[in-house]
C-alpha cells in the first residue's frame, strides 16, 4: 500500500506514549551465540519533519548495547515500495526476520509468521487497544502488530467559519451540507475537502459509509453494494458534489494537496489526521476538530482506523530474538523516542493513559479517545490490496456528474469476488 505523504508525517506526536507496552519478558537469550536479525523497514525521505532513519539507527544501537549477542541488519526501503519489496523477498525465500508493511494476511495464511502470542506475554498482548489488535488478526489469531497508528477527525477552519457566520462544526450531514453552502457563499474555494483522489480514496469513502451504517465488508466477506453504501455515494453526488460544495474535482483531490489547501485557507472543513495539528499550529492557523457525524445526527460515526503493521517471520527460527527486539521497541525509554515527532497515536491502553497525563499532548486526547471505536479496511483478507487499488481507481468517479454509484459499487463487488477466488497464500 502506498503511504500517504501527510499520514507518513503523522507518525507520532504521541512520543513515548505511542509505545506504552508493559514488556515482553523475553531477553532473547541466545545461549552466548551471536544471532543477526534482518529488519525490513520503511524510509520516508524528506517528507517527515524528523529523520526516521536516524531514529531506527539510534534504536538499534541501544538494543545491541543491551543485547550484545543479537545484531540487527537494517534494510530501509522507500515507503512506496515496501510492500513489493517484502513480497519479492518472501517469494525468493529470503524473508526478513521482522518487517514493516501494510499487508500481512497472505503471509499469515501461508503460516509464515509468528503469532503475537509467541512474541508477547499474555499481559503485554492484552495491552494493545482491542480494535487495533483485532484488525491484525487472521482467523481470530493476531499476526499483525499495530505500528504507527492513526484515526481521522473532522477539521474545520475557524476563520472561514466565522466569515461564513457558522458557529461550530456540523453534527449531521444536513448540517454539514448547510455549513458547506454557507462557506461557498462566503467565497471559500472548497467548502468540504472531499478526498476521493488516488492517494487514499479508500479512507475517505469508508468514513462516509461508516457514518451511514455501511462499510466495505460484513461477516461473510465483501459487501460493497449494500443499500447504505449506495445511499452514501448518492448523497455525496447529489447533495455535495453537484452543488459545487466539494471543490472542482473531488475525484482527483487527494490527501496531500487537501492538507496543503487547508493550511492556505482554501478548504473550510475536511477529514484529517493528527499531523494537521502540528502543521496548523506552525502556520498559526485557527482550527478546530470534531468527531465526524453520523448521517442523521445521532452521535459520532465510527472512525476509520489506520495502521502500519510489524510482523515476525518464522523462517529463520529466531523467535526469542524477535521477541526481545519487539519488546525493546515497545518498552525501552530510549527506543520510545523513535515515535517522537512522527504523529501517530498510542496503540496500547497504557500508552493512551500516559498520553492523557501529559498536558502538552492535549490536542491528541480526542483522537486517542476514539481509537477503541475504530473500524478498519478488511486488511485481514489477502485479497484486500487488489480490491483497495480498485476502490482508489473508481470510487471518485462514482460521485461525479457522469458517475453511477450503484454501478460502481456493483463493479467493485465483482472485482472483490474475483480477487477472493484468485487469491492464494504467498509462497
Amino acid at each position: 500500500m502506498r503511504r500517504r505523504l501527510f499520514l507518513s508525517r503523522t507518525a507520532g506526536m504521541a512520543g513515548a506514549a505511542a509505545w506504552g507496552l508493559t514488556g515482553c519478558g523475553s531477553e532473547g537469550d541466545t545461549g552466548g551465540r551471536d544471532v543477526t536479525l534482518s529488519l525490513l523497514a520503511a524510509s520516508y525521505g524528506k517528507s517527515v519533519g524528523a529523520s526516521i532513519v536516524d531514529r531506527w539507527h539510534a534504536t538499534i544501537a541501544a538494543f545491541e548495547k543491551r543485547h550484545p549477542h543479537i545484531r540487527i541488519d537494517l534494510e530501509l526501503v522507500p515507503i512506496g515500495r515496501i510492500d513489493a519489496t517484502l513480497a519479492r523477498r518472501v517469494r525468493n525465500g529470503n524473508a526478513p526476520d521482522i518487517a514493516q508493511s501494510y499487508a500481512f494476511a497472505d503471509y499469515a495464511e501461508a503460516h509464515q509468521l509468528y503469532r503475537a502470542e509467541e512474541l508477547f506475554d499474555v499481559t503485554t498482548q492484552a495491552d494493545f487497544i482491542t480494535s487495533f489488535a483485532r484488525a491484525g488478526e487472521v482467523g481470530f489469531v493476531e499476526y499483525g502488530i499495530p505500528f504507527l497508528a492513526s484515526t481521522p477527525r473532522l477539521f474545520y477552519h475557524k476563520g472561514l467559519f466565522a466569515r461564513a457566520g457558522v458557529a461550530g462544526p456540523p453534527s449531521s450531514w444536513a448540517e454539514l451540507r448547510s455549513t458547506a453552502a454557507a462557506l461557498k457563499a462566503a467565497g471559500v474555494k472548497t467548502p468540504y475537502g472531499l478526498q476521493l483522489g488516488p492517494e487514499a480514496a479508500e479512507d475517505e469513502a469508508l468514513a462516509w459509509m461508516l457514518a451511514a451504517g455501511g462499510g466495505y465488508s460484513g461477516p461473510s466477506g465483501y459487501d460493497f453494494a449494500k443499500k447504505e453504501n449506495v445511499e452514501t455515494l448518492d448523497w455525496l453526488k447529489s447533495r455535495l458534489v453537484a452543488p459545487g460544495l466539494a471543490g472542482d474535482d473531488p475525484a482527483r483531490f487527494s490527501r496531500t494537496p487537501a492538507y496543503a489547501a487547508f493550511l492556505k485557507g482554501e478548504v473550510g472543513m475536511m477529514l484529517a489526521h493528527p499531523v494537521l495539528i502540528e502543521a496548523a499550529e506552525q502556520a498559526r492557523l485557527a482550527y478546530g476538530h470534531a468527531a465526524f457525524p453520523m448521517r442523521h445526527g445521532n452521535g459520532a460515526a465510527p472512525p476509520v482506523g489506520l495502521s502500519d503493521w510489524l510482523m515476525a517471520f518464522n523462517r529463520g527460527g529466531h523467535r526469542k530474538e524477535c521477541a526481545a527486539f519487539l519488546a525493546f521497541l515497545f518498552t525501552n525509554k530510549d527506543a520510545a523516542r523513535f515515535a517522537a515527532g512522527q504523529g501517530t497515536l498510542p496503540v496500547t491502553a497504557p500508552g493512551s493513559e500516559s498520553l492523557h497525563r501529559q498536558q502538552t499532548q492535549r490536542p491528541l486526547w480526542k483522537f486517542v479517545d476514539q481509537m477503541p471505536k475504530a473500524e478498519f479496511h478488511p486488511v485481514n483478507r489477502s485479497s484486500w490490496p487488489k480490491v483497495r487499488d480498485a476502490v482508489r481507481d473508481r470510487i471518485g468517479d462514482a460521485v461525479m456528474a457522469h458517475g453511477d454509484p450503484r454501478s460502481t459499487l456493483d463493479g467493485l463487488q465483482l472485482t472483490a469476488n474475483l480477487a477472493e477466488s484468485r487469491t492464494t497464500p504467498t509462497t
